[in-house]
């Protein structure tokens, strides 16, 4: 059975990768990037041709998202429209939208594909909001590329440095890497906390010397 698996996965892994990447940026929540951070690691164990996987994982990602642009700008608004919460708001938010798109389009573009929760929405914005579409294609395109590029890489390495860990020191490689893992998790948290109070004090501070500057 699971020499069944193995040897389906070997032979529509690529397939499967583009259809859930793509998918996922048309705008539809699937695993789209654990998708590609999967195929990563098997290239990795040279089952599959990471150039092959980046490829894959960068067209899929620039079809999805202009799919999920023109299927937007065509008829997201009549879509909203139907919705009686959206449609109170729609009138309110396409001028700010578009405005922002306008300024700001291509790094949001750009840096939404890098974001879960971005990457799902940011071509169905950018339809509604009716960004250009030249400008989203050149800069949907480089994000693509770019996010391709570096998640397939970066799984790539951390892969099969990962797989070789494991194979030389077993058990306490797995347990290093997990220590590793939630250590720099709670050190970014720390960081993030204190400059929260930084902010937050900075803040205070500002508003006690208002009134003696007055």
């Amino acid at each position: 059975m699971l020499g069944n698996l193995d040897g389906l996965l070997q032979d529509y892994g690529l397939f499967l990768l583009f259809v859930l990447v793509a998918v996922e940026c048309c705008g539809i929540p699937l695993p789209g990037e654990s998708a590609l951070i999967t195929m990563g690691v098997l290239a990795s164990q040279h089952r599959f041709n990471i150039v092959a996987v980046i490829a894959v994982a960068a067209s899929a990602a620039i079809i999805g998202d202009g799919t999920g642009y023109w299927i937007a700008r065509k008829g997201g608004r009549k879509l909203i429209a139907k919705i009686p919460i959206a449609r109170d708001v729609l009138p309110r938010f396409l001028p700010r939208g578009e405005r922002f798109f306008e300024r700001h389009g291509p790094k949001t573009v750009v840096i939404a594909r890098f974001m879960a929760g971005l990457r799902i929405t940011v071509a169905w914005l950018a339809g509604i909001s009716h960004m250009p579409w030249k400008r989203f294609f050149f800069y949907n395109a480089t994000g693509g590329v770019l996010w391709a590029t570096t998640v397939g890489l970066a799984s790539f390495w951390a892969g099969a440095k990962a797989v070789d860990a494991v194979v030389h020191y077993g058990l306490y490689a797995v347990i290093a890497l997990v220590v590793l893992g939630i250590a720099a998790f709670v050190v970014h948290r720390i960081l993030h906390k204190r400059s929260e109070h930084a902010d937050e004090a900075s803040a205070e501070k500002a508003a006690l010397d208002a009134p003696a500057a007055e």
